[in-house]
């Protein structure tokens, strides 16, 4: 199944995955938006503490649904509270800082939510169980996290008017909710697997109901490609180190299908590039992409315009200059991809 908001065309472009490191919403938004000609981002700031964590973030967004901290980590309340203050002013901090770095902006713009089901991976009930062990309540986060979405994409359209929007659903539970592996809150079991086809419905309906280009990132071991491409995704975002040979079919029918990959081979920390040659030549970070193109069989000129360039996860763990210097690196190796596909 194609979907119905292709990705758009973005030949030689690269992006990050959203976090990055410190707390200045002024300095990130420069960083994401001055490195990335092509596709900037909307950062998120995790070090700042809860509410500027991945759920903490997209717990904020979610409509009529509001979750706080306890020892154990996210919980669903009754009514918002501290917590769902700051995630409120701490995103809008980050959208003041956006719509000020980019004034005048056109062109495609990316910004970030954790999906429905790595969210019911990781809030727990009030009671205390993972959310994900109540199909109802799966289904009341799924939408109002789609409801919140709208909301957050129409602000983001009013800040920066000339922006196609991209939306991101990060979703590294999802092979784990997949595949019956994700832990009981008190971590002694493993809640029973969500069938395939209620997983996919779910993400589809969402995908469906906010008329942008979604892509789905999930930087863990087998990526459900398939699944997410029915879904009606424009494009998965993986990281590339984790593919393994099975993994092959499943992303040519994803290109045929024109679904756009965002590769993730940029190291996301200075121990991990200390490890790789990568980080002095661009074009050799993505030599294991034209290597998998070939064994494809795809056309070397499709290779930069249906392939973007990302780091490995978040940026949050390295430091301010290093994270400047790997969107810069995933710059250059997307550019290489066009100037020397082979």
């Amino acid at each position: 199944m194609s979907t119905e908001h292709p990705f758009p065309d973005l030949t030689g472009a690269a992006t990050g995955v959203g976090s990055l490191p410190g707390t200045d919403a002024r300095e990130a938004a420069k960083t994401a938006t001055g490195a990335l000609e092509h596709l900037p981002f909307l950062p998120e700031l995790p070090a700042r503490g809860p509410g500027a964590d991945m759920i903490g973030r997209s717990a904020g967004l979610l409509v009529e649904l509001f979750a706080q901290t306890e020892p154990s980590g996210w919980r669903f309340a009754d009514r918002p509270g501290r917590d769902t203050r700051r995630a409120h002013s701490w995103l809008g901090e980050d959208l003041d800082a956006l719509e000020e770095f980019t004034q005048g902006y056109a062109g495609a713009l990316k910004v970030q939510a954790v999906g429905p089901w790595t969210l019911a991976a990781s809030i727990e009930l009030k009671y205390g169980e993972k959310a994900l062990a109540d199909p109802g309540a799966c289904r009341d986060i799924a939408g109002s996290l789609t409801e919140g979405l709208r909301r957050h994409l129409a602000e983001v359209r009013r800040r920066v008017p000339g922006a196609q929007v991209v939306l991101q659903l990060d979703e590294p539970s999802l092979p784990a909710v997949l595949s019956g592996r994700v832990r009981t809150a008190s971590g002694f079991q493993r809640l029973r697997s969500v069938d395939r086809q209620v997983a996919e419905e779910a993400l589809r309906e969402t995908i469906r109901a906010l008329g942008v280009p979604v892509v789905v990132h999930c930087c863990a071991p087998e990526v459900p490609i398939p699944l997410l491409r029915r879904a009606g995704v424009a494009g998965v975002s993986l990281d590339f180190s984790l593919l393994t040979d099975r993994s092959d079919d499943d992303l040519g029918e994803a290109v045929e299908a024109g679904t756009a990959i965002l590769a993730g081979v940029v190291p996301a920390t200075e121990q991990a590039a200390s490890q790789s040659s990568g980080m002095s030549d661009p074009a050799g970070s993505v030599q294991g992409v034209r290597t998998l193109w070939r064994r494809l069989g795809f056309a070397p000129e499709l290779l930069g315009r249906r392939v973007l360039v990302t780091p490995t996860c978040g940026l949050a763990g390295a430091s301010p200059a290093y994270a400047r210097e790997a969107l810069s690196l995933a710059a250059r190796a997307a550019r290489s991809l066009v100037d020397n596909p082979e």
